[in-house]
């Protein structure tokens, strides 16, 4: 009897945590889509008033596709039913540093650690994409 109520009890706390991120997740949603648009109007603003400084519009940019990854990782979450896939947070780990590389590009060393890391993430992503494949190819 006390361990049928010590399970429910867990499953109640559970779905409470998962309210709890889920709503979390879509109030930070609609704020992230908020600064998505700012960013967008501001970077809009520059290309109208014939802004030249390159550095300042690309960071803009560089600021403008984070956003939009997050707000793509929360989409996804939903999508795949509450689940963070491990292939998208590579993924986006991959892209966002190849754009700080391309808009910081001022410090060598610190380019070559981070061209490091883009490998390393790489190489994690195809380790992952070919358990995949060979756990699908067990499946058939």
């Amino acid at each position: 009897m006390f361990k049928l109520f010590l399970c429910k009890k867990r499953q109640y706390l559970i779905a409470t945590y998962q309210f709890i991120l889920n709503v979390s997740l879509i109030v930070l949603g609609f704020i992230l889509v908020y600064f998505l648009l700012r960013e967008l109007f501001y970077i809009m603003n520059d290309a109208l008033t014939g802004n030249n400084n390159v550095h300042k519009i690309l960071g803009k940019v560089l600021i403008f596709f984070l956003y939009f990854a997050f707000v793509s990782m929360i989409m996804t979450y939903f999508k795949e039913s509450c689940h963070f896939p491990l292939s998208y947070l590579l993924y986006i780990g991959i892209t966002a540093t190849i754009r700080y590389i391309i808009v910081n590009n001022n410090y060598q060393i610190g380019s070559l650690f981070l061209s490091l890391g883009i490998i390393a993430l790489t190489i994690s992503y195809l380790m992952l994409t070919k358990k995949r494949l060979e756990d699908n190819e067990r499946r058939i």
